[in-house]
């Protein structure tokens, strides 16, 4: 966000916080790019703040309480208040129960059963949602349209947008069996908590194979999740690769180093395979 929307939405949060008894006397960013997450102190709430319209806060509380009843490995929502979508001052405010981070974060094998748990949960759920390839499109629009990608030269427009229709086509034509997915479970998504992993952020929630939410996953978390097809979890690594360099040459696009990060993963997918994981590629711009 803006620094002015920033200041706007630490008000509107902490003020809403306030009307529901929960003192808030300050208030910790703990993430800002489209939206804002901020740490609710002394009440220690998690809060997810974005402009009303700009959020799918609906859809994020339903699915979140339909996992909790069926046991998935999901932060809850904060329980001492209602459970639904505040609005407060033109933002959409959600509350979440906060969860102090532990060390070591969890280990590979753990976070790959949360995930078979989350998928296993998420198959209970009979919610509309969009499918993998409305994403693609969303990316594939950035990339054709100029005004929205003003920095985007020719030949990478070309180039990018041919790989994301591509690679849509292929993984459609293995007619692999689907079903509702967190949609981006990368490590910025799982907290590591006394009780384990828990995956949080389920906004970008869509129906595909799980081996498109496999591919936001480091490679160690893969090996040890089951009955993967390696083939295709290639083919969706890619497309995960090209769907987030379309989303990091958008002109609205607020992601930390987002033109670097753009910049790198174009050039990852001109190199070729190995596929590098998401997590990879954000340690070698980090200089690890």
């Amino acid at each position: 966000m803006e620094p002015t929307d920033v200041t706007r939405a630490i008000a509107a949060a902490t003020s809403l916080a306030a009307a529901l008894d929960l003192p808030a006397d300050d208030a910790v960013v703990l993430h800002d790019s489209n939206k804002l997450a901020l740490r609710l102190t002394p009440c220690d709430v998690f809060a997810r703040v974005a402009p009303v319209g700009q959020e799918v806060a609906q859809f994020e509380v339903d699915l979140a309480q339909r996992l909790v009843e069926v046991g998935a490995p999901l932060a809850p929502l904060e329980p001492r208040v209602d459970p639904r979508v505040h609005v407060r001052d033109g933002f959409a405010v959600t509350l979440w129960t906060y969860f102090e981070p532990v060390t070591p974060r969890a280990a590979p094998a753990d976070v790959a059963k949360a995930l078979e748990e989350l998928h296993a949960g998420l198959r209970t759920v009979d919610l509309p949602s969009p499918r993998f390839t409305d994403r693609v499109t969303e990316a594939e629009e950035i990339v054709a349209d100029p005004d929205r990608s003003p920095d985007l030269a020719g030949a990478d427009r070309a180039f990018l947008g041919g790989r994301l229709a591509d690679l849509r086509r292929a993984i459609e034509r293995r007619g692999a069996v689907e079903q509702l997915l967190h949609g981006e479970p990368h490590p910025g998504n799982v907290l590591s908590t006394t009780s384990g992993p828990l995956f949080i952020d389920l906004e970008t929630c869509c129906r595909g194979p799980v081996e498109f939410d496999l591919a936001h996953v480091p490679e160690a978390v893969c090996a040890h999740y089951s009955g993967v097809d390696r083939e295709l979890l290639d083919e969706c690594r890619q497309l995960v690769l090209a769907m987030v360099a379309a989303w990091r040459w958008d002109a609205d696009d607020q992601f930390p180093r987002g033109r670097l990060f753009g910049e790198e993963l174009l050039r990852v997918l001109r190199a070729g395979a190995p596929w590098p994981t998401l997590d990879t590629v954000v340690e070698r711009l980090d200089g690890r």
